[in-house]
């Protein structure tokens, strides 16, 4: 954790943070990063579902660990009168709210955005939702596989003649929720400054995980070529762009689309006599097949040996342990360390847009459940009877 504060574009902003798991929690932590105060409201004694679940992780809580860095903690219960006097106080002073509620639920919670609008009109009300606010499928429960279903992507992911194959990371919550949430929120900030109004961002995992969809709808949009799973350009279908199996067991990754790249790749691999033929569909199914026996000959660090010096696209397919210890991301500090009061030192994916001048930070470790909020509601002119109060009613925890 740094010592000294450095500025930050986003210093000075304050982020309401309502959401739960995985897109929010991204979302708003890309905007802690860099300076924004972020105020994670949580229920009383429960939290983030995040905080307890294994999510496929061996040690519960490392999910909620991992996405939650410079966030201060507050326990509000926003079913109970007092809990919604306490929130509507942190509205009036916040720049952003960001919640992942159905549509609708703020609304009967008595808190949806014509409310905070009334309130706080220079507020950004962020809602990240799997199918958006209108629309037949608005309240419809959803997954990460769902969202890309709709938008098509799951439909053209996958080996020829295959089934659709699930991804490894959670490409609709993250590309289509968090980023497009940081995005969302970033342009209204940006308008604010020009009409001194807030706005409403609607951010749909759907829509974002569609805008991921240009190069394999542009066919069809055009002249109603449908995509072939496994077969378009840079899915298999030509063997310069292609994943190969090595003595050893490994994969590597070739990307040889450009002519001199294709050259350079034929050049080592022992087969000139393919170099005119990158793109030549006839001869595709020979060229694969070749690739796949030669690159078994070798083990993966021989071929990248072979490969060291080459003016082409090839790279090792790394595990996580690998991608770690990888000499790129340990050069360009992706993976950095933030000290916690009771889980010691931690490891985690570091700010990965980069500032030359006001760059992001690890700055404060993720909060225990409630940590905070004796100090926030204290920033909120409540005195401590009040507080002990409110903490006998329920309605907040420490």
């Amino acid at each position: 954790m740094e010592t000294e504060k450095i500025m930050r574009p986003l210093d000075g902003i304050t982020v309401l943070d309502l959401t739960r798991l995985l897109p929010g929690a991204v979302a708003t932590m890309m905007l802690g990063d860099f300076g924004a105060e972020i105020i994670n409201i949580e229920e009383p004694g429960i939290g983030d579902p995040a905080r307890h679940s294994r999510a496929g992780i061996k040690q519960p809580g490392a999910y909620f660990l991992a996405t939650n860095r410079n966030k201060r903690s507050v326990t509000i219960n926003l079913k109970h009168e007092r809990g919604r006097e306490i929130f509507l106080k942190l509205v009036e002073k916040a720049d952003a709210l960001v919640e992942g509620f159905r549509p609708g639920v703020m609304d009967r919670l008595g808190v949806g955005y014509e409310t905070l609008k009334a309130l706080n009109p220079r507020l950004i009300y962020c809602a990240i939702t799997g199918y958006g606010q209108d629309g037949p499928y608005r309240l419809k429960a959803g997954h990460d596989a769902n969202y890309l279903s709709v938008a098509g992507l799951l439909g053209v992911n996958g080996q020829k003649g295959g089934p659709p194959t699930l991804s490894g990371v959670q490409l609709a919550d993250l590309a289509g929720g968090s980023l497009h949430a940081v995005v969302g929120v970033l342009l209204a900030l940006q308008a604010r400054a020009r009409t001194g109004e807030g706005q409403f961002v609607d951010v749909s995992m759907t829509d974002g995980s569609l805008s991921m969809m240009y190069v394999p709808s542009a066919s069809f949009l055009a002249n109603g070529a449908q995509p072939q799973r496994g077969n378009e350009g840079l899915s298999g279908r030509y063997a310069c762009y292609q994943i190969y199996e090595t003595k050893d067991g490994r994969y590597l990754s070739l990307g040889a689309l450009e002519h001199k790249f294709w050259e350079n790749a034929c050049r080592v691999l022992g087969r000139e006599d393919f170099t005119g033929k990158c793109f030549s569909d006839g001869a595709q199914e020979e060229m694969i097949a070749a690739f796949r026996e030669i690159f078994k000959t070798r083990t993966a660090a021989e071929w990248l040996a072979a490969f060291e010096n080459v003016d082409t696209c090839i790279a090792l397919v790394n595990d996580i342990a690998e991608m770690i210890e990888d000499p790129q991301i340990k050069h360009r500090g992706l993976i950095a360390e933030i000290e916690h009061p009771t889980e010691g030192r931690l490891k985690q994916i570091a700010p990965t847009v980069k500032l030359s001048a006001t760059p992001g930070a690890m700055w404060l470790p993720p909060p225990r459940l409630g940590e905070h909020t004796r100090e926030i509601l204290k920033s909120l002119d409540y005195t401590d009877e009040m507080i002990e109060s409110l903490a006998r009613e329920g309605v907040i925890s420490f």
